[in-house]
């Protein structure tokens, strides 16, 4: 009975999207969603937030403007990995493995390791100054979070964790309700956007400009995220025949994350900067606009925080896990339990255990680690890129999904743009410290 009726069901639901294709559009579209939003949402991590609340709190509004040449920056390379995957049905660990040795890999995972392994750290002291913030137990907080963290990573399977850090993407908005209650000149915040005024463009405030402008890009672009959402695209089982679909969703996410961003320079430069108040880091924010914005503002501000770092932590974990497993021929899946994909899940596990043993040690230098971190997607992000492009610009891999001349020439640009951002990002962070 039970079978009959959920026949019938189906049947009408076909029947419904045959009569309706703008339905049927949406249902797929629904179907592949997931990837790119994930991985760009990731990409305000911590350490984003952290550069963002710091843009905001010293640059004020005219920050703004950055984030329209990062949204298509963003968007056009997560593209490019998600059609790479989809029509080669292989990951960019692969890809590079098959076509340019072991010893290639080896280079490019060690560093791609090394990277984020500090930058899994700084999220988890960052986790535990916000959890301080909110007077959560500290300690005992991590060890739920990170004990939580395994079991649906190797229990749960792909489905779950998707929909773990799709929900977790949804507390982003505490950093909407904060700015908000900071009560911006939001005309003034919306024009800058596209144009930078009302500021006296001084040479001291032009050079801050250019370094933490640049630094804000190489924040939000960066080697792992390339990877990761070519791997989670890949282990989604993408078909072909969906990729508009696919694609539609690169975008999507990028919007979606400068949208966020957006917020939270709008929440520190409304009361920091209007106030003169200096800046260290990002836990410091939410403690800062507490006097300006009240109460409310500063906690939304330091939930926003614990989250980033919960999505930066499981994200940029799972992201080495699957680079290891496709740099050197290995099973990589979530929906692969841990015997089948025992490489896999040591890593994954390898990562969190070492990040939560540096994080406890009160004189570990999280300048020092973030510094790290940026030296070495510096010298990645010219590689990485030069592979990506390289394979979705050739047609013997890509056939009539190759790189189209606007593609390649934007890429070549973006290459360009990022490698600059994540120097003057190390430059500024050096400089500051």
């Amino acid at each position: 009975m039970l079978n009959l009726v959920n026949g019938q069901l189906f049947r009408l639901r076909d029947k419904i999207f045959l009569s309706f294709p703008f339905l049927q559009r949406i249902a797929i579209f629904f179907a592949v969603f997931g990837p790119a939003t994930i991985t760009a949402m990731a990409d305000n991590d911590a350490s984003g937030v952290a550069t963002y609340s710091i843009a905001g709190a010293k640059l004020g509004y005219p920050i703004l403007f950055v984030l329209l040449v990062i949204t298509p920056l963003l968007a056009i390379t997560q593209e490019m990995g998600v059609r790479l995957t989809v029509i080669t049905k292989k990951g960019l660990g692969d890809l590079i493995r098959e076509n340019f040795g072991v010893r290639t890999s080896f280079l490019i995972f060690t560093s791609l390791l090394f990277a984020n392994l500090a930058t899994i750290t700084v999220d988890l002291t960052a986790i535990k100054t916000a959890s301080s913030l909110l007077n959560l137990p500290t300690f005992p907080f991590i060890l739920v979070m990170l004990i939580t963290i395994v079991f649906f990573v190797i229990k749960g399977g792909y489905k779950l964790t998707q929909n773990i850090m799709l929900i977790s993407s949804l507390f982003y908005l505490t950093y909407v309700f904060s700015a908000f209650r900071a009560k911006p000149d939001w005309n003034l915040a919306l024009s800058n956007l596209f144009v930078p005024h009302s500021i006296q463009f001084n040479g001291e405030y032009l050079r801050n400009f250019l370094f933490i402008g640049l630094g804000v890009i190489g924040t939000t672009i960066t080697p792992w995220g390339q990877f990761f959402i070519s791997s989670f695209a890949f282990d989604k089982k993408i078909a072909a025949s969906r990729i508009k679909f696919a694609q539609i969703e690169t975008y999507v996410g990028a919007f979606l994350t400068n949208f966020f961003s957006f917020f939270m320079v709008v929440a520190t430069a409304a009361t920091l900067f209007v106030n003169g108040i200096p800046l260290a880091t990002g836990e410091q924010a939410a403690l800062a606009i507490k006097p300006f914005a009240g109460e409310m503002a500063g906690v939304l501000f330091a939930v926003g925080i614990l989250n980033a770092g919960f999505m930066g932590v499981v994200i940029v974990s799972l992201s080495t896990a699957y680079a290891f497993s496709e740099f050197f021929g290995l099973s990589g899946s979530l929906d692969r339990s841990f015997t089948q994909n025992r490489g896999f899940y040591i890593i994954f596990l390898f990562q969190l255990a070492v990040a939560a043993i540096i994080s406890l040690f009160p004189q570990a230098s999280l300048f020092k680690l973030a510094v790290t971190a940026q030296v070495i997607n510096a010298i990645m992000l010219p590689l990485v890129f030069k592979y990506l492009i390289h394979f979705t610009s050739s047609k013997n891999i890509m056939g009539n999904f190759v790189n189209s001349d606007f593609k390649r020439r934007f890429a070549k640009i973006a290459t360009v743009i990022i490698i600059a951002a994540s120097i003057a990002a190390i430059l500024s962070a050096i400089l500051g410290g």
